[in-house]
């Protein structure tokens, strides 16, 4: 009877997730295996060539200046925003109306990335809002746009706008450990540090996987407010992949893309992996 009842279970969870999986079939997989296909094909002819892809864009300056900068604007800001609103949730947690505090950290992902990108040129732009105050006050105006100090203006594009929904993951968390613990702890003599350190941190290995998998992958989508601010050919140190996939589908080199994009995946998936297993292990 139970296995019956199993079945039955198992039955109606894939009639439920089969909308989903051939959405992400049709969408998603068969795209992406064409991509693997054209990887070893010429985007014009068709003709089969091997690795020759792959060679070429291992040897791309422009597609190791897009890796170099991805991968550092990645390692900057994962550790940034999840330090960032730890403790900015730590905080919220001894706060009351946190219910507010949440709606209010929401906003950043309510707001259009075209009016995001329109503050932040008001903000930062040769003749924005900052310069002027920097002018008035007898300092020398700050190219924020089009100098190094554009990679800083991005991470705090992507710290601002990811803010709010990793606080709230993080308070999610911290309110789901049990109060008796920590009641418990404060009758032995535990202080508010050894609270955090030995009962807090250690029982949000959970939460904190589920955001640096989300942060992480997050990292990769900040090509919109790059693009919006800066053009197709920003300044050097915010050259990212997104930008080089573009320009290469402008110019119809599907076939570089491809190979391109197949790499990245692999990095991207096995990155992924490698976190699953440290966390099992660590558990």
């Amino acid at each position: 009877m139970t296995k019956c009842k199993t079945k039955k279970q198992n039955v109606y969870c894939l009639l439920f997730l089969l909308p989903s999986l051939l959405g992400v079939m049709i969408f998603i997989f068969i795209p992406f295996l064409d991509s693997v296909r054209k990887s070893f094909f010429t985007a014009v002819s068709e003709k089969f060539i091997g690795a020759k892809n792959y060679e070429v864009i291992m040897k791309n300056d422009a597609f190791a200046l897009a890796v170099k900068n991805t991968a550092l604007f990645t390692a900057v800001c994962i550790p940034a925003l999840i330090i960032i609103s730890f403790f900015l949730s730590y905080l919220i947690t001894k706060i009351k109306c946190i219910r507010l505090i949440k709606s209010v950290l929401l906003f950043p992902l309510a707001i259009p990335t075209a009016a995001m990108v329109l503050i932040w040129q008001i903000l930062f732009s040769d003749n924005g809002y900052i310069n002027n105050i920097l002018v008035s006050t007898g300092h020398g105006s700050v190219s924020f746009l089009s100098s190094k100090t554009a990679f800083l203006v991005l991470v705090g594009s992507y710290i601002w706008k990811n803010l709010g929904y990793t606080v709230i993951l993080w308070v999610t968390g911290i309110m789901k450990i049990s109060g008796s613990v920590i009641e418990a702890a404060k009758v032995d003599g535990a202080g508010e540090a050894d609270i955090l350190f030995r009962i807090i941190i250690p029982n949000l290995k959970p939460t904190l996987y589920t955001i640096t998998i989300i942060s992480f992958l997050n990292s990769f989508k900040v090509f919109r407010e790059a693009f919006l601010v800066a053009g197709a050919y920003p300044h050097d140190s915010i050259y990212l992949l997104q930008h080089l996939f573009n320009n290469w589908f402008i110019n119809m080199d599907l076939d570089k893309m491809a190979a391109a994009a197949v790499l990245v995946f692999s990095v991207i998936f096995a990155a992924i992996v490698l976190l699953q297993r440290m966390w099992n292990k660590e558990d």
